[in-house]
């Protein structure tokens, strides 16, 4: 939820050992991403990992510490691992300057998956894990793509801790704040390394943000797969204390599995921070019980893609 000057089409500079940048045609767009496979064999099932506003896919290959990277973890783990530019960040910004609305890029979305199903081995299927905005589209996606086997989101809820109105008085550095928490949260070098990653909210996309607590009214009865949603400690956007939690698992109802759940010691942007490794970690062993899970249940879903 960052925003920077800096041109959204500006590649990060460097990338971990296995991972590589992709281009991928979806819905008349060419959305830029990066891409980790396992070294030894095919995929055991694809994560697509989907960044927040005014961030890019390499906010899930971090550079500052070999462990940050959800890119590189998931590949060792058996898992193809794709990130992908949103619609309106990365290449695509050219195409779409202005960006898109949510149900937009839900649509994007869902074709970048059959695209990509198209040209790679996915495995079993399709996993989501997303961040803060990135969570929207997935929750949006999820209730319009039939197939997908389980969603971790972080840095997303159904109430804002602050309205969008109040968001615009903020100063800048207050809106810092919210957006990463102490600093102490952050291995050093990480401010530096995310200059590179950072990137101006499109102007549809940042119109859309007092819409959200409709929107997941809309979206939540239709989530019909198994979801994991995680609270940062420091986290400064979203209301996630317990009657909050409770509120939001209510309108979550027809998900098979449903775990809210709060990580110690880390800021909005999880992922970047010193607990990066421990939330990917939990996120990849949920998906490991939800693999597990539909394969006990639904032997056909064992066959994957190709």
């Amino acid at each position: 939820m960052s925003v920077s000057r800096t041109d959204r089409r500006t590649p990060s500079p460097t990338l971990s050992t296995g991972v590589r940048p992709l281009l991928l045609e979806a819905a008349g767009l060419t959305l830029s991403g990066l891409l980790a496979e396992p070294a030894d064999g095919p995929p055991r099932a694809t994560v697509v990992a989907v960044h927040g506003g005014g961030m890019r896919a390499g906010y899930f290959d971090g550079q500052v510490n070999a462990d940050l990277s959800l890119l590189t973890l998931g590949a060792r783990l058996g898992f193809t691992v794709l990130a992908l530019d949103r619609p309106g960040y990365g290449h695509s910004a050219q195409q779409v300057p202005e960006g898109m609305t949510l149900d937009e890029q839900a649509a994007v979305l869902s074709a970048a998956l059959d695209a990509f199903a198209g040209r790679y081995t996915v495995g079993r299927g399709f996993l989501l894990l997303a961040h803060s905005y990135g969570g929207k589209l997935a929750l949006a996606t999820v209730a319009r793509t039939p197939g997908l086997l389980a969603l971790d989101a972080s840095g997303v809820g159904h109430h804002y801790a602050i309205e969008p109105a109040e968001r615009q008085r903020l100063r800048r550095h207050l809106e810092w704040e919210r957006n990463w928490g102490p600093l102490g949260l952050y291995p050093p070098g990480t401010f530096r390394a995310a200059e590179s990653l950072v990137a101006p909210i499109p102007a549809r996309e940042g119109a859309e943000v007092p819409l959200w607590p409709e929107q997941f009214e809309e979206f939540a009865p239709q989530i019909g797969i198994p979801l994991r949603l995680t609270f940062a400690e420091h986290e400064g956007w979203w209301r996630h204390a317990e009657p909050d939690i409770a509120e939001l698992a209510s309108r979550l109802s027809n998900a098979p599995v449903l775990r809210v759940e709060h990580q110690p010691d880390a800021g909005h942007n999880i992922s970047l921070g010193r607990a990066a490794r421990c939330y990917h970690l939990r996120a990849l062993a949920f998906f490991e019980e939800c693999l597990q899970a539909a394969a006990d249940t639904d032997p056909e879903r064992r066959t994957g893609s190709g």
